[in-house]
């Protein structure tokens, strides 16, 4: 800043082939002197409507490219902003890479500040409710470009190619990065507003990625032997010459390499993780579990290492919350601003990078929703695997988390890519192993509702709100798929009663269950809507009386159609033609009632008394 407080003048930005940039200042300003208030440039190519959608330029909100500190990657670079090696002295190359990789840790896990999701809308008579995000973490849908390769060292692979710690690392980050792209754009868990999706043009695959592991192996052994020379050496013994110490000082030997090693086999044993849940079948989820338990534990390793960091930092007196490292000190070679274009056309986020305690308590709740995934016995039974994923959403399951979970679940369009939907169906209608040898699975209708199961599978695994919008429309698909096989059935089989054709009775029988199904499984879908508002804090209070009554009229139709289906499975249907509640009474007596219709039952009565009481 210069001395009457202006700013210096900016450099100009460089030409390249094929453009030359020109100052329009001077042109703008005397536009501007020549409108007058509430006058509008009105041309064949701009109208209000392009003013209206038009970004503003010079206004640090609006411009994503006037808040840059540099140009380009090329004038960075040129400033000193990444230098390899890190620095001469080998001591504090090795502090200040370990600053770069708690900071690239801190980075996946980055809030955007004032970035805003309108997650549900959901308009009453007086109230609006409004659901904001405030952790807009790269892996929960922020920018790529923005945190994790806001580290320069990413941008420019070939750079590090000198330096084998930093070389393999940032290696294996960007194959993590692919990685995780890759399942989640599989899944297509992330939402509609969501930039977790868009690369930019980034350099997500450099030359060799495919042997990161490889070379962080060796990084990794030779760290290893460093430390255990840095013990013998602490033991008085001779010290194999042709090992060359991490760094000078002696007294920090042993905690660097300590340091050192327990983020390398972080990264190690994520990417195995990542890889191994990616095996088609669940055939990876055992190793997967292993590979999450060491992370686990050089996660503590981590934490333990942090104070001989803060301890041996330069200028540092007191641990700061919000250091995104664990010693306190400012990385080096990181800018945000310098991939902010990137973004355009939409206003540039300004990005706040959560504290280095906050991402690693990120990582761990992230490992404790993939291990549940990975504990998962892959029941082969629909309602099993629907009850999972309900059951899993409890917990607020991060974006990743749950594309693992759609992928493990639909396989190339089958149940943990082994079952066939349609035996999943028959399944969960109470007709196991008995339509192999039937050909109406491929009627036009049958495929419809396998795919609609599938849908519901994968709209189950997306976040509450999106869920919730998702299964409204979706409401609609399965009553006029009910509908369309209701027809087609009653078309083809209404005389299949009255014949001595054993085959066709059958079949009238597949058809009566798969329909009994259908309508429950709709009843279920509206119950989850209706439960879902709950999550969302949809509701007001006056909306209670109406919600539960709504409720309590779902839960009913639900038991009815679930005692119905069971009674069907147990040869007992001509009883279910009476009124609901004389049909629990009369099921009473013959056999015990299902916990299943029970459990429903008492939520009937849960929700008929809730209503009752909010009338009051």
């Amino acid at each position: 800043m210069a001395e009457d407080g202006s700013l210096p003048p900016r450099a100009s930005i460089p030409s390249g082939d094929n453009s030359v940039w020109a100052d329009v200042s001077p042109l703008l300003q005397a536009a501007c002197q020549d409108l007058q208030e509430g006058e509008l440039i009105h041309g064949d190519n701009f109208n209000l409507f392009a003013a209206m959608s038009a970004l503003e330029i010079m206004d640090p909100k609006m411009d994503s490219g006037i808040a840059c500190t540099y140009y380009s990657l090329d004038e960075a670079i040129e400033n000193g902003v990444a230098p390899i090696p890190i620095s001469a002295d080998k001591t504090t190359d090795v502090r200040c890479m370990i600053d770069i990789m708690d900071h690239l840790l801190a980075c996946e896990v980055s809030l955007s500040k004032g970035a805003e999701k309108f997650l549900s809308f959901s308009k009453t008579y007086s109230n609006i409710s409004i659901v904001r995000l405030t952790n807009a973490t790269w892996h929960k849908g922020h920018s790529l470009a923005q945190t994790v390769y806001s580290c320069l060292y990413l941008l420019r692979p070939e750079r590090t190619s000198s330096h084998a710690l930093l070389h393999s690392y940032c290696k294996v980050i960007r194959a993590t990065c692919k990685a995780i792209l890759s399942v989640v754009s599989q899944a297509r868990t992330h939402e509609e507003e969501d930039l977790f999706t868009m690369a930019y043009g980034l350099p997500l695959s450099g030359d060799g990625d495919e042997k990161c592991l490889s070379m962080l192996n060796a990084v990794e052994e030779t760290i290893s032997r460093q430390l255990r020379a840095c013990k013998v050496s602490s033991s008085k013994r001779r010290v194999p010459e042709d090992i060359e110490p991490l760094q000078n000082n002696p007294d920090l030997e042993e905690g660097y390499c300590k340091a050192l090693l327990c983020r390398l086999r972080f990264r190690k044993h994520f990417y195995h993780l990542l890889m191994s849940m990616k095996r088609p079948q669940g055939r990876g989820l055992e190793l997967a579990r292993k590979h999450i338990a060491s992370c686990i534990s050089e996660i503590d390793y981590i934490r333990k290492c942090s104070e001989f960091l803060r301890a041996n930092a330069h200028g540092i007196s007191e641990q700061n919350l919000d250091n995104t490292t664990a010693s306190g000190c400012q990385p080096i070679g990181f800018d945000a601003s310098l991939n902010c274009r990137l973004s355009a056309p939409t206003p540039p986020r300004s990005i706040k990078i959560h504290s280095w305690e906050k991402a690693l308590e990120y990582f761990m709740k992230l490992l404790q929703d993939l291990n549940v995934v990975c504990s998962y016995s892959l029941d082969p039974s629909l309602e099993a695997a629907l009850l999972f994923v309900v059951k899993f959403q409890k917990s607020r399951p991060d974006l990743v988390a749950r594309a693992h979970l759609q992928l493990l679940l639909v396989q190339d369009g089958k149940l943990y890519g082994r079952d066939p939907m349609f035996s999943m169906i028959t399944g969960a209608a109470g007709l196991p192993g008995v339509t192999e040898n039937y050909d109406f699975q491929k009627n036009e209708f049958m495929v419809q509702l396998g795919q609609l199961v599938i849908n519901l599978l994968k709209i189950l695994c997306t976040n509450a709100a999106w869920q919730r919008r998702k299964l409204g429309k979706m409401l609609q698909d399965w009553h006029v798929t009910y509908v369309q096989l209701e027809m087609t059935f009653k078309g083809e089989f209404e005389e299949a009663s009255k014949t001595s054709n054993n085959k066709q009775k059958i079949c009238f029988k597949i058809y009566q269950h798969i329909l009994a199904w259908v309508e429950e499984q709709t009843y279920w879908i509206a119950f989850r809507f209706l439960n879902l508002g709950f999550e969302l804090e949809l509701y007001s209070v006056h909306d209670y009386c109406m919600v539960y009554w709504y409720i309590y009229v779902v839960l009913i139709k639900l038991t009815e159609k679930k005692h119905l289906r069971m009674a069907m499975s147990s040869d007992s249907a001509k009883k279910k033609t009476k009124k609901k509640r004389d049909s629990f009474k009369d099921g009473e007596i013959d056999y015990q009632i299902p916990a299943a219709v029970m459990f429903l039952q008492s939520q009937i009565y849960l929700a008929e008394g809730l209503s009752m009481v909010c009338r009051f």
